[in-house]
């Protein structure tokens, strides 16, 4: 079953990604930009898994759905700790 919730964050995030893919010299000039930008596209493969369970695959999508949620949160966790977490110089 589709819901419009699930489409509307879908493209949203599709979006981002064109943003993400207009301004990637810019990007990379950000501290830990991979981790970031790997973050997002975690998270936007969990939106797209959760559109196509609705059609095919139900149990599988899902499962890859709530793997790529949980890398992508984890991932944005690590970019946090990264930029904002104190350094070991700071003492």
């Amino acid at each position: 079953m589709l819901h419009e919730d699930e489409v509307l964050m879908f493209f949203l995030g599709l979006g981002v990604l064109i943003f993400i893919l207009a301004n990637r010299a810019h990007l990379k000039s950000f501290p830990a930009s991979k981790v970031l930008i790997a973050a997002f596209l975690f998270l936007f493969a969990s939106w797209i898994f959760t559109i196509l369970e609705g059609f095919f695959l139900e149990n599988l999508l899902n499962y890859l759905d709530h793997i790529c949620f949980t890398v992508g949160s984890v991932a944005v966790a690590v970019w946090c700790w990264k930029v904002f977490g104190k350094s070991k110089e700071a003492g």
